[in-house]
C-alpha cells in the first residue's frame, strides 16, 4: 500500500514563497525514513536538512513540490481564505503524482483537524483516504519526510532573494519575529517607498510597515 504525507514550509511569513511537498512511500518502507533521520524539519538544523533532502528523495516512491509565490498568494487571497488556498494547491499536488497513494497524512492548520481533509477532497480527481491532524509532521516519518522537502526549497529560495536583494542587508528567514527581516523591508521602503515583489503585500506586518513607512520600531 502506498501511503503519503503533505506539510507545507512558509505559510506564514512576510517575505517569500509557501512551499508544498506531497511525499509517497510503501507502507512497509515508511521505518526506513525514521531511520534515515526523518522527522519535523523545524527540529532539524540546515546541514542536516540539506544531507537528509536528498536520502529522502531517493527513498521514497515519489515525491513533488510546489510554490507559491508572494504575487499569487496576493491574488488568491483576494477571493479564498489560506487554508483554501492551501487545500486547493495540496489537491493539485495529489492529483499530479505519478503514483496515486491510498491514504494520504496532512499536516492540518484547520482549528477542527478534520475539516482541512474535507477541504482537500474538492479538488481531487482521486479517493484517498485523508488523515488530517495537528502535528502529523511529528507523527508521521512520511509526514516528516514532506517537511523536510519543503523546507529545503524555501530555504534554497530564501538564499536566492538574499543574493538578490543583498544591498538592503540581511534578508534574514523572511518571518515577522526576524528583526533581519523586519530591517531589510524597512530599508527597502524607505528607498522605493513600495514593497518588494518577494513581500506578500496582504500581511499585516507588510501593511503595518507601509502604513508606518519611516518609523524605525514598527512592531
Amino acid at each position: 500500500m502506498l501511503i503519503c504525507g503533505v506539510d507545507e514550509a512558509g505559510r506564514g511569513p512576510a517575505i517569500g514563497p509557501m512551499v508544498l511537498a506531497a511525499a509517497v512511500i510503501e507502507v512497509e518502507k515508511e521505518p526506513l525514513l525514521k531511520e534515515l533521520g526523518a522527522k519535523d524539519s523545524k527540529l532539524i538544523p540546515e546541514p542536516e536538512r540539506e544531507r537528509l533532502y536528498p536520502l529522502m528523495q531517493s527513498t521514497l516512491s515519489d515525491f513533488a513540490t510546489v510554490q507559491l509565490h508572494a504575487p499569487e498568494m496576493d491574488a488568491l487571497m483576494e477571493q479564498e481564505s489560506l487554508n483554501e488556498i492551501e487545500a486547493m494547491k495540496i489537491g493539485h499536488l495529489l492529483n499530479n503524482l505519478k503514483v496515486k497513494p491510498e491514504v494520504v497524512y496532512v499536516d492540518s492548520p484547520d482549528p477542527l483537524a478534520s475539516n482541512f481533509g474535507k477541504r482537500i477532497y474538492a479538488y481531487l480527481t482521486f479517493k484517498p483516504k485523508i488523515v488530517a491532524e495537528h502535528k502529523a509532521d511529528v507523527n508521521y516519518p512520511i509526514v516528516s519526510a514532506a517537511s523536510i522537502l519543503a523546507k529545503v526549497e524555501r530555504d534554497r529560495e530564501i538564499k536566492k532573494l538574499q543574493d538578490e536583494f543583498q544591498k538592503f542587508g540581511d534578508i534574514g528567514s523572511g518571518y515577522s519575529h526576524d528583526e533581519r527581516t523586519i530591517s531589510f523591508l524597512q530599508k527597502y521602503i524607505q528607498e522605493y517607498n513600495a514593497l518588494p515583489a518577494c513581500a506578500r503585500k496582504k500581511w499585516g506586518t507588510n501593511v503595518r510597515l507601509m502604513d508606518a513607512r519611516y518609523q524605525t520600531r514598527l512592531f
